[in-house]
């Protein structure tokens, strides 16, 4: 035998024992995938609104200092 025969005899034996679904398999990186996509937007959203939270500091910041701070535009 060849060893290009040899390499098509060891791939047509392997795909014979791989048996089951592999959509069935797969899955769970789909999964995990999908709940990691998930928990970083909860944890974008939850700096949403965050220059208006500290409205107060700004204030405070500017009748100090006189100017704005450069983070308090007015988002």
């Amino acid at each position: 035998m060849t060893f290009a025969s040899l390499i098509a005899y060891a791939a047509a034996e392997g795909a014979h024992h791989e048996g089951g679904n592999v959509q069935a398999q797969t899955f769970w990186y789909g999964a995990v995938a999908f709940i990691v996509f998930v928990s970083l937007s909860l944890v974008t959203l939850s700096y949403r609104n965050v220059s208006n939270r500290h409205a107060h500091k700004a204030e405070a910041y500017t009748k100090k200092h006189g100017t704005p701070t450069p983070e308090a535009h007015g988002h």
